[in-house]
């Protein structure tokens, strides 16, 4: 039964992976599985999952597709912006 819970139940640091990975593949059987069954234990790691599914939305709002030459393109106000921020690193 302990073999069972370690596979299922994963360190919110493993899940907080599955959750990023699940935003760019997609996920095996078991590790959604395993991610479910985390979340229904970790408030936590659902407040990461919603967090990270809005700024990923709001980064992809800042990106406007050039249909002409097919580039991610970005206004140069918010391109300083992150520069400078960057820069107070």
């Amino acid at each position: 039964m302990n073999t069972v819970m370690r596979i299922l139940l994963r360190p919110c640091k493993k899940t907080t992976e599955l959750i990023d990975k699940q935003m760019f593949t997609t996920l095996t059987i078991r590790e959604k599985i395993q991610l479910q069954a985390h979340k229904v234990l970790c408030n936590t790691c659902n407040a990461y999952e919603v967090q990270s599914k809005l700024i990923d939305a709001l980064i992809g709002k800042w990106f406007a597709t050039d249909s002409n030459q097919n580039k991610a393109r970005m206004d140069e106000g918010k391109k300083n912006k992150i520069i400078d921020e960057l820069r107070k690193i």
